[in-house]
């Protein structure tokens, strides 16, 4: 059991992985909520919309025309964030103002990359709670081929490539060879217009780029100052103790662990970090990634069935950059994160301001709270209760009835 205390006193707690803290109200539950209230999210979409730029054979954008895919699809992202090819410049100051400060204060340099869509299904009506672990099994190795084919072959990974994808393409790159190394790549998701999704088909996205962007950069700088130090990996560490504990975990199998941690900052914030020292997607073997997709089946499908509804979350892959030294690539450890807004219905969500934007980071509910409401959340998704229940209520005629178009006397 928790600490009960920390039920009832307003406390902060210390985020090793980013050197930070966290003030957490519990509180603030208490607290009558007037304040605004989103639509709940709702999946009553066609299989197949002939609109949507992500369903088989539609048009995209770009003019382009999506193959009759069946399970993923990956392409280049027709609104790229970072460019492939561009100005390499950096920017220069024009020696307005006192010598030196505005080459200080005024800086910019440029960042090219690659940027990807992955689609997890052809079919436009389902989230990856609706998916299988089979399925989802798919868009994992779809993400380790992608960070594969983008590997340094001076990394101490690249003895690991098992694959011969080919990343397609940029239009915009005139099919030119990339042009340098890429040392980050960032899979993620956003799911629901809660987070910006622009459109409800299942899909993520990959951003690719030249340089380790700042919160994957400063959770590898922990992870280094803590192998460093204590000889050992902070998240398998970690990842013990809370086996140990038992306080946070939501679900766990062989080789995956799915918590609340400690630090959390969103108010159903949950981790998937595996039980033993990984590195990147790539030292995963098959069982490794069959259960990774077990777990992300686990947690979408208790995030829709907290509230029943289709629960938004942006969730992301942190792992060892696709190129660096040694020790960097030997310190990082493979985990992903899921950030939901929704705080305590369906409809109040949590939103970073005042305090969270000029302070630090606060949440209400506490991470033990969080794990234990989402524990109770398994089983079989709410959806298809609700239409296993809708089928059963469906009236049938007695039994010996014999139906007759004759006209009643």
């Amino acid at each position: 059991m928790p600490n009960e205390i920390l039920n009832e006193i307003s406390h902060r707690r210390y985020n090793p992985l980013r050197d930070t803290w966290v003030l957490v109200s519990p509180h603030r539950t208490k607290r009558p909520w007037q304040g605004q209230q989103e639509s709940p999210g709702v999946i009553d979409l066609p299989q197949y919309d002939e609109k949507c730029y992500l369903c088989p054979k539609n048009k995209r954008a770009s003019g382009d025309s999506n193959p009759d895919y069946t399970d993923c699809y990956a392409f280049v992202n027709d609104f790229s964030a970072v460019k492939e090819v561009q100005d390499d410049q950096d920017y220069k100051p024009d020696g307005a103002g006192p010598a030196g400060i505005e080459a200080e204060l005024l800086q910019a340099k440029p960042e090219r990359g690659k940027c990807y869509v992955l689609t997890f299904s052809r079919r436009h009506d389902l989230t990856l709670a609706d998916m299988s672990a089979e399925e989802i099994r798919k868009v994992v190795k779809m993400w380790t081929d992608i960070y594969i084919s983008h590997l340094s072959p001076k990394s101490p990974l690249a003895g690991l490539r098992r694959t011969i994808f080919t990343p397609p393409q940029s239009p915009s790159n005139g099919g030119k060879a990339q042009p340098e190394q890429y040392r980050h790549m960032q899979i993620f998701e956003n799911k629901g217009a809660a987070m910006g999704c622009s459109n409800p088909h299942p899909h993520g996205q990959i951003w690719t780029q030249t340089n380790v962007p700042e919160e994957p950069g400063s959770e590898l700088l922990n992870l280094m100052k803590y192998k460093k130090e204590k000889g050992r990996h902070m998240l398998v560490d970690y990842a013990a103790l809370e086996i140990m504990k038992e306080e946070r975990v939501v679900y766990q199998n062989n080789s995956f662990l799915v918590l609340c941690p400690w630090w959390a900052t969103w108010p159903f914030e949950v981790m998937l970090l595996p039980k033993r020292h990984i590195r990147a997607l790539v030292d995963l073997d098959d069982t490794e990634q069959a259960e990774l997709a077990s777990c992300i089946a686990e947690i979408t499908r208790r995030y829709d069935n907290l509230f029943e509804t289709s629960f938004p979350y942006s969730m992301g892959i942190h792992q060892a950059p696709l190129e660096g030294p040694e020790d960097e690539i030997e310190s990082s450890s493979l985990h992903v994160h899921f950030y939901p807004p929704l705080l305590r219905s369906a409809t109040v969500r949590k939103f970073l301001v005042g305090y969270e934007m000029l302070a630090e980071p606060q949440r209400d509910i506490t991470p033990e709270q969080a794990a234990s409401r989402l524990r109770d959340c398994g089983g079989e998704l709410y959806r298809k209760k609700l239409k296993s229940t809708e089928a059963e209520q469906v009236e049938v005629p007695p039994s010996g009835f014999k139906a007759t178009s004759q006209p009643a006397s």
